[in-house]
């Protein structure tokens, strides 16, 4: 049964995000697209005028879950910023445990692939990253608001660093094939997230 069209584009997402995080994006032609999408290639370019529009809309679907998914983690507990913070990335931290081959995600894969490439999958890339950032950082000043952290540096700085540190932890991960880079990663961010150090309240 063919596809009817809102299916044939999704098709193609679903299939491009997969190859892509598996290939990278020069790694993947658009032949091999098509074949396992099984779309035909004037469907393709009904939707995509090219292989970088393709590029492009499967990275603003994909970060677009991304920061939703991420957001319903932090509202699922709100009472529990700084917990619920460090448990999503030990959470990670176990998926990647899981698979053999670390594959890891569709960003760390093909994001300083295409940067000098595409700049308009660079500008996805980025505004990806800066809504992920922005949630961060809203999580860290309310657990600073629940007296839960003392941040030394603001909460947009401490994001930014949390969000850089897991980026390259999960690239060093994929380059030695090991999952300590995401180890020591994940225990420099719980030292980065101090708790409030309890006054004495003896006189």
């Amino acid at each position: 049964m063919k596809l009817i069209r809102t299916d044939t584009r999704k098709q193609l997402l679903d299939t491009g995000e997969r190859l892509y995080t598996l290939r990278g994006f020069t790694g993947l032609g658009l032949i091999e697209l098509l074949k396992e999408a099984g779309v035909p290639k004037g469907s393709f370019y009904y939707y995509f005028s090219s292989k970088e529009t393709f590029g492009v809309a499967v990275l603003e679907r994909y970060f677009s879950r991304y920061v939703k998914q991420f957001q319903a983690w932090f509202d699922a507990a709100p009472e529990y910023p700084r917990q619920r913070l460090l448990d999503y990335y030990q959470q990670s931290l176990s998926s990647w445990c899981q698979e053999p081959t670390f594959p890891g995600c569709l960003s760390v894969k093909i994001s300083a692939e295409v940067c000098d490439l595409s700049e308009s999958m660079r500008t996805s890339l980025q505004q990806g990253s800066d809504a992920l950032i922005s949630v961060l950082s809203q999580v860290l000043e309310l657990a600073e608001c629940h007296r839960q952290i003392a941040l030394i540096t603001s909460a947009h700085s401490t994001a930014v660093r949390i969000y850089t540190l897991w980026l390259g932890a999960s690239l060093h991960s994929k380059i030695c094939r090991s999952n300590a880079p995401l180890i020591n990663a994940w225990e420099e961010m719980a030292r980065m997230l101090p708790l409030p150090v309890k006054k004495n309240c003896h006189s």
